[in-house]
């Protein structure tokens, strides 16, 4: 992916992401799609060990990077905002489960922004219930598996509410938990971000292992 798009105000580079994706993510991308498949086929002891497998430490600092409080990758320039009519705005809301497989759809289960692939919260929930014994979602960063985290599936508003965003699917995105929590309430012009509906969702095999649901 390229990460530097266009111009942005004197000098200001416009970014698709805030950081460049980097190859281990689809390496435990590739674990946690061959652990479920070995699930599939009765192998639960496989799929044990490529769950732990695509805990890749540099998955965890990826997106640490990009999230942390001092990210060196965010860049915050601050704009006027029009503030007309924010009173009759609509309530902040996510979307439903349709609204989700809707989005999911079009956009596919990988971020609009960085392009890694992205796992529902329903799914992993399904791997703790599958998997107790593992350290999947804990309360704590140190405690969830660094895979599942950083593919978290959110559901960004391009212009965010506080800048009169709507709610329906035009100014919503698919995004990685990284990009989302990295970019927080600003617009896209503050973190100098290009808009990730100018360009084509990214295609690919991934379902965001989505058949896992429908083992029983």
């Amino acid at each position: 992916m390229q990460n530097v798009s266009s111009i942005d105000g004197p000098g200001r580079q416009r970014r698709m992401a805030f950081r460049e994706p980097i190859p281990a993510i689809w390496d435990a991308a590739r674990f946690l799609d061959a652990a479920v498949s070995a699930y599939q086929n009765g192998h639960r002891a496989l799929a044990v060990e490529l769950i732990e497998a695509a805990k890749i430490p540099e998955v965890g600092q990826w997106g640490y990077s990009i999230w942390g409080a001092k990210s060196p990758y965010f860049q915050l320039e601050k704009r006027p905002r029009n503030e007309s009519g924010f009173d009759a705005r609509v309530k902040q809301r996510m979307p439903t489960l349709e609204q989700k497989r809707l989005l999911h759809r079009r956009d596919g289960y990988q971020c609009r922004f960085c392009g890694i692939p992205v796992i529902r919260a329903e799914v992993r929930k399904k791997f703790c219930l599958a998997f107790p014994e593992l350290q999947i979602w804990g309360a704590t960063n140190e405690t969830q598996h660094v895979a599942f985290q950083t593919m978290w599936a959110q559901y960004d508003h391009v212009i965010p509410h506080s800048a009169g965003g709507q709610n329906d699917l035009n100014n919503l995105v698919v995004a990685c938990g990284p990009c989302n929590f990295g970019r927080m309430d600003y617009t896209l012009e503050e973190v100098s971000l290009v808009d990730p509906r100018e360009r084509e969702p990214v295609r690919s095999a991934w379902d965001g292992l989505e058949r896992f649901l429908a083992i029983t």
